[in-house]
């Protein structure tokens, strides 16, 4: 049954609360859990649902994405007949390129999901990371003749002032049935946040986004599932297990740093639904006579001469002698010289940090590092 249904992700969004992390790479190509980037997660649990056509509308700085999934074999998907198909903006008589929302950027690829053989949509974003299959939810649409089925875990959360981008909050009755919505609402009283993931099928989908557009409305969720959310049947089901967000410096220094924890690991990369991504072969963690490593992630290819301490390292890093790293994420390649102290730092790829240099941020104001930065 899963078969009747192809994955839609939306991989342009752009989150300025992530700064310069985003600065050349979209949100989904952002690396994460050593030798993860953010597009792995989604597509994962969509592969691993036994769904086998999957596409990616991209929007700008896209060039990464594409260099890490390429033809999408590390997940099965390359393919003679459906697989994987990235779908950036093109130029022509109704579309100039320029996605102004997620309903604008499916209604420039409607020729894809026209072609389309199955007949309902798994429409999603890339800020939510977690590990699930889509089998109950397509099978709970059908029983309860849903119009859009959603996803949402509950948790505590509060906005922030700069506003966190994305952020729905629902409201339901006992039978799970939507009856209100909160969006981007500081003083929303819904603990019940959307994963952004809507079961739809593909007829209604393309009739509620060509409605949208035609009236000038571009937003996916608030010019069509809020204003909507009284005209149709909306159904959301719980996710109980792990949810981190990439919408944040803070959600994606928590998202990191969860990681280490041995319950999140479990949740995350043990549950028979493995998450795949790009595969690189490099030579496994070197260790120095002097090296000291405490509840970290150390990915392949680093070489490790100092003190690491709650912390995440990606490929080929470098941690020279008398060096201390404390509750720090550390990108590929960088380089970190001699008795340097890093604490609560983000230092994006290929950085250097030379000999005796002390920088520390706060645990709940990570300092930031810009890709290729020499300090």
């Amino acid at each position: 049954m899963i078969k009747d249904v192809f994955g839609l992700i939306y991989a342009g969004e752009e989150n300025h609360n992530l700064r310069e992390l985003v600065l050349a790479r979209s949100v989904a190509a952002l690396p994460i859990g050593g030798r993860y980037r953010g597009i792995d997660f989604p597509l994962s649990n969509i592969v691993n649902s036994g769904i086998r056509n999957v596409g990616i509308i991209t929007q700008k700085n896209y060039q990464s994405l594409m260099d890490h999934v390429g033809s999408g074999k590390e997940w099965d998907l390359s393919r003679k007949r459906d697989g994987l198909f990235m779908l950036p903006p093109f130029d022509n008589a109704e579309n100039m390129a320029i996605n102004r929302g997620m309903s604008d950027a499916i209604k420039g690829n409607m020729s894809y999901i026209k072609r389309t053989s199955q007949p309902f949509c798994l429409l999603m974003g890339v800020s939510n990371i977690y590990s699930t299959t889509y089998n109950h939810m397509l099978k709970k649409h059908i029983e309860n003749k849903a119009d859009i089925t959603m996803l949402y875990n509950v948790e505590k959360r509060e906005i922030d002032d700069s506003g966190v981008s994305r952020d729905l909050r629902l409201y339901t009755d006992e039978d799970g049935w939507v009856t209100e919505m909160d969006y981007n609402f500081k003083y929303s009283n819904s603990n019940k946040i959307s994963m952004d993931v809507f079961l739809i099928h593909k007829s209604l989908l393309e009739y509620l986004v060509d409605r949208s557009v035609a009236h000038g409305h571009y937003d996916f969720i608030s010019d069509v599932v809020t204003k909507n959310v009284h005209n149709l049947r909306i159904l959301a089901l719980e996710h109980k297990g792990y949810v981190g967000r990439l919408d944040s410096i803070n959600a994606y220094y928590q998202l990191n740093m969860d990681m280490l924890q041995d319950e999140v690991q479990r949740d995350l990369f043990y549950t028979g639904n493995p998450i795949y991504t790009k595969i690189k072969d490099e030579a496994p963690v070197k260790y120095g006579l002097n090296a000291s490593v405490k509840n970290s992630l150390l990915a392949n290819g680093c070489v490790i001469d100092g003190e690491v301490e709650d912390s995440m390292l990606f490929r080929g890093v470098h941690v020279g002698k008398g060096t201390k790293i404390k509750g720090c994420i550390i990108m590929q390649e960088t380089d970190i010289d001699n008795h340097c102290t890093l604490e609560h730092v983000i230092a994006d790829k290929n950085c250097h940090i030379r000999e005796g240099r002390h920088l520390a941020g706060d645990i709940n104001y990570p300092s930031i590092i810009r890709k290729g930065s020499v300090l």
